[in-house]
Parts: structure tokens; C-alpha cells; sequence
């Protein structure tokens, strides 16, 4: 509780409900107090299930189960989610629930009947005071616009917000500091469906890593990467030997000596042979004067003896080509042009035979189903952010992606936020600590009094 002039003012908690992480804290840090996996999980040597934190501490993850609460984007299963929930209030951010205010970040286009569940597990089973929902794309530009007063993006108060998170992509125009919901544009492709695609290309040419969600999704935040010059990478990969520049083994864990798996360091290139020249020395033997072909054959008979009666004497040698026991304990996975064709998804899904547009053109369809005159501001004040987005390349590919779909009268500008996975809970903490957070909010009595669809009337103002 926070004790103002006009009496006392509860505390607001700020949580970022992702599908792939849960950000929580209080309005008004500058960094979330917890960012913890959303969902549970179950080692195979366990009958209790871990709940968010407990898995990233968990030494067993060889075929762990996972549970998640939400799936697509939209919660499915509001019991894990309640269970996840009361660990972060109670634990991570040791908070009264019934003392305090929720900002909660939520997805564009969440359906009815999830927002209905929302509030009750908001209002009903934790009783917060007072409930406020925001979305991705305002979050962001807030903070990307707090962070650069002076850019066009703030001082135009438009932007247009493309978050690539784990279970989708959307292209959100912001205008006014609002989104433009009817040109919001949607690809159900993200983090979990790259994870999900890397499974299969692995399972199909090594190892078969189905059940092994958590493992492979820590090898595609280590080793995938959107590549700028498909063709040339393809021939790369196809190069044989140390050549192969684009070649990583991953050693997996064995639940014994390596309980996290981790990216081997490439071996050198072996240095050239030093080529000694004997030239000089059989100069000087012909100087001498003294040099007799007879004898110089002999001589080598007699070497080429003793050197033969050495090694017969010597003990046997280790064949060369048997692994070292730190080998033969590792399972290393290696990969090659899946670093660079998993992320490819996100730019030609239809080459994979889905029907969905590229990245690219679903930012052009966002920016021309807004008015003519804000495609200008838009095309300059294009903002990254999202999981995905810290795959290396994404930028620049992106925009060698859009220049040629759009008029050279347009100039591009594309930014990264500096922190794509926390960026909406820092732009949700800067709102929630604003004066006017609580004519944005709904308190529990007017929940009561008007139900969810008149409280959700007010968020959508």
C-alpha cells in the first residue's frame, strides 16, 4: 500500500502473462522481480509436478514432461495457470493479493470467454482490488517511446509493433498510443511451432528428440540463426570436413556428469606442417669431396635396420582413430542447415506448405489497411520485439525481406528494443505507475456490480 495526499494508494503488481514466460513485478521497476517459465513440469524420476522457477532448477530434463496453461496464444487451462500464478505472488513477489492492483499484459484478440475466465481468477480466486488490462504492441511503444523521447516514433506518438513471441506473430499498428485493432495482422507461427520443426529435422537425420521439447528449444536459442543469403549458406553446409563453417555439435546432457547440454567449441584448424629444406645439407656433403654413392647406401641399409629393431623393441601404439573416454561419454547432436532453415519458417511458411505469409508481407498488408497518410510514419517506426527477434540476423534479414515490397517514395526504419523479452512488462510498469492508472482500472465492486463484458468495455476506450 502506498500512502498519498489523498489517502492510501494499494500497490499495483505488473504481470506479462506469456506463453513462454511469465514476467512479474511491481509498477513503477525497472525490471520484472521474476521472469520464470510459464508452465509445469515433470522429470521422469518425479510424481510431483514443478512449478515455473523449479523447472529451471530441475537436473533431470531428459524427456520432462510439460505441462503449459497456454496454448496458441489463448489460455487453456486456468487451474496450472492459478497454480503458477499464486507461486509468483507468494513467493517471488511475497504480495497480498487482496491488498493490491494487476496490470496484466494480454494478447491482441483474446476471445470472450478467456476474458471472462480471466477475471475471474483475477477478481474471484485472488481478489485483487482493482484489474487493468493492456496489450503487447501499446506496452512496447510505451517504453521504446520513454526510452527515445526525441525519435519519431514518440514524438509521433505511431509506430507499428511486430512481437514474435512463442506462440504467434503479430504486426500491430500503434496510433495515438492505441492499437489499430482492425489492421492488427496475425501469423500463427512462433517460438514454439521453431522448436517443434527443429524436433523433426533432427529426429529424422540423428537422434529422435520428440519428447525432448525442453533440450531442443535450449539448442535453438544457441545455435539457429536467420540467414541473409540462403543460397550461399546451403552451399556451405553441403561442404564436407572443416570447411564446413557453419558445422556445431551440441552435446546433450546425460543426467550424470553433464546435467545441461551446451554448444562444443569448434576445433582449430590444424596449423600447416613445417617443411624442413635439406638442400643445404646435401650441398655440404658434396663439398666435402668425400661423398661415395656405394657407401651412402650402405649406411641407409644399416639406419633403416636399427630403426626397425627399435620399434619392434618399443611397446605397441593406441590406434589413432579410437575416441578418447571424454568422447565416448558425450552424445553430441550436430547440426548444419538446420540453424538457418528452422528460422526460415518465419519468412516463407508457404515453402513448408503453410498457408501463411511471410513475415514481411504481413507487415505491408498491417500498414496498408491503415490510412494512407500514417504509412509514412509507420514505415519509419518499425519496432522489434518478442522472443524471436534475438535470433541473430532477424533484423537484417527483415529488412532485405521488405525493401523490395515497398515504394522507394518509403523510407525504412526497423529497431530492435534492447530487451525484447521484458520490453512489454517495462512499458506496463511505466503505465501502471502513472497517476491516472486508477481511472484506467476496474475495481472488484464495479466487477461485481456490472460483470466482464461492461469492465472489458473500458479497457477496449
Amino acid at each position: 500500500m502506498k500512502r498519498t495526499g489523498g489517502g492510501v494508494t494499494p500497490s499495483v503488481v505488473v504481470l506479462d502473462n506469456g506463453a513462454g514466460y511469465c514476467k512479474a513485478g511491481m509498477a513503477g521497476q525497472a525490471q520484472p522481480t521474476a521472469v520464470v517459465p510459464n508452465c509445469l513440469a515433470r522429470p521422469r524420476s518425479a510424481k510431483k509436478w514443478l512449478v515455473a522457477d523449479q523447472v529451471q532448477e530441475c537436473d533431470d530434463i531428459q524427456s520432462i514432461a510439460i505441462k503449459r496453461p497456454i496454448d496458441r496464444g489463448y489460455m487453456i487451462s486456468p487451474d496450472v495457470e492459478r497454480e503458477i500464478w499464486d507461486r509468483i505472488f507468494k513467493t517471488h513477489l511475497k504480495v497480498n493479493t487482496t491488498e493490491c492492483g494487476l496490470m496484466l499484459v494480454e494478447p491482441l484478440f483474446t476471445l470472450s470467454s478467456i476474458q471472462k475466465t480471466t477475471d475471474e481468477l483475477v477478481f474471484e480466486d485472488f481478489g485483487f482490488q482493482s484489474f487493468c488490462v493492456g496489450n503487447s504492441a501499446v506496452s512496447t511503444h510505451a517504453y521504446q517511446a520513454h526510452k527515445a523521447p526525441t525519435s519519431i516514433l514518440a514524438r509521433g506518438r505511431t509506430s507499428l509493433v511486430v512481437d514474435s513471441g512463442f506462440s504467434f506473430t503479430h504486426a500491430a499498428p500503434v496510433f495515438q498510443n492505441k492499437v489499430v485493432t482492425t489492421s492488427a495482422k496475425r501469423i500463427n507461427l512462433g517460438g514454439k511451432a521453431l522448436t517443434n520443426y527443429l524436433k523433426e529435422l533432427v529426429s529424422y537425420r540423428a537422434w529422435n528428440v520428440m519428447d525432448e521439447t525442453y533440450i531442443i528449444e535450449d539448442v535453438k536459442e544457441k545455435l539457429c540463426f536467420v540467414s541473409t543469403d540462403i543460397d550461399r549458406d546451403l552451399n556451405i553446409a553441403r561442404i564436407k570436413g572443416r570447411g564446413n563453417t557453419l558445422r556445431r555439435e551440441y552435446v546433450l546432457p546425460d543426467g550424470v556428469k553433464y546435467k545441461r547440454g551446451f554448444v562444443k567449441e569448434p576445433e582449430p584448424e590444424p596449423e600447416p606442417k613445417k617443411v624442413v629444406n635439406v638442400s643445404d645439407e646435401d650441398d655440404d656433403d658434396e663439398e666435402d669431396g668425400d661423398f661415395d654413392e656405394n657407401n651412402a647406401d650402405e649406411d641407409q641399409v644399416d639406419e633403416e635396420k636399427k630403426q626397425r629393431e627399435q620399434r619392434s623393441r618399443a611397446p605397441p601404439r593406441k590406434p589413432l582413430t579410437k575416441p578418447s573416454a571424454k568422447q565416448e561419454e558425450q552424445q553430441e547432436l550436430t547440426l548444419t542447415n538446420e540453424r538457418f532453415l528452422v528460422p526460415e519458417m518465419l519468412f516463407h511458411p508457404a515453402d513448408l506448405g503453410m498457408n501463411e505469409a511471410g513475415l514481411a508481407e504481413c507487415i505491408v498488408r498491417a500498414i496498408n489497411a491503415c490510412e494512407p497518410e500514417l504509412h509514412a510514419l509507420l514505415y519509419q517506426s518499425v519496432l522489434l520485439t518478442g522472443g524471436n527477434t534475438l535470433l541473430p540476423g532477424f533484423k537484417d534479414r527483415l529488412e532485405h525481406e521488405l525493401r523490395p515490397l515497398v515504394t522507394d517514395d518509403y523510407n525504412i526504419n526497423i529497431e530492435v528494443v534492447d530487451c525484447p523479452i521484458v520490453a512489454a512488462w517495462k512499458g506496463a510498469s511505466l503505465m501502471a505507475a502513472r497517476p491516472e492508472f486508477h481511472t484506467w482500472a476496474v475495481t472488484k465492486a464495479e466487477y461485481e456490480e456490472d460483470g466482464t463484458l461492461r469492465c472489458r468495455q473500458r479497457f477496449q476506450k
